[in-house]
């Protein structure tokens, strides 16, 4: 049950990230990008941003938003921290995705499109069973 919980809460954070996402235009995600690498390269951080280290630092901090909920109720958790860590992730992901020039709002459109295919709506509404169950 833990791993299904966990499964439901993991497609219900992608779905509010790519919402989220969506909200804006990609010349306002572009604009978020450069903060993020100007902030990086003032440090000299590119150095240390290889793909393999950007996806260890995205889990840690997909962890750290996983542990705000922890031993607590599904809304508990603090606003702030629950900001904080999720800016963590997506900051996390907008770097990965630059280093690898992936358009992302391709990427998330491409995702939508498998998404949709994967759990028509006809056999997932209404039910956390993931694919393989459908």
């Amino acid at each position: 049950m833990i791993c299904l919980s966990f499964i439901v809460f993991r497609i219900k954070f992608v779905n509010l990230a790519i919402k989220s996402f969506l909200k804006h235009t990609m010349t306002d995600i572009e604009q978020l990008l450069q903060q993020i690498r100007n902030f990086r390269d003032a440090r000299d951080w590119q150095q240390f941003h290889n793909s393999k280290d950007l996806s260890v630092a995205l889990s840690i901090e997909a962890s750290e938003l996983l542990e705000l909920f922890l031993w607590k109720g599904n809304e508990e958790a603090d606003p702030q921290k629950l900001k904080e860590e999720l800016a963590d992730v997506l900051m996390y992901t907008l770097l990965l995705a630059d280093k690898h020039g992936l358009d992302i709002k391709q990427i998330i459109e491409d995702k939508i499109k498998r998404n949709n295919e994967k759990y028509p709506v006809d056999k997932a509404k209404g039910t956390a069973a993931t694919f393989k169950i459908l």
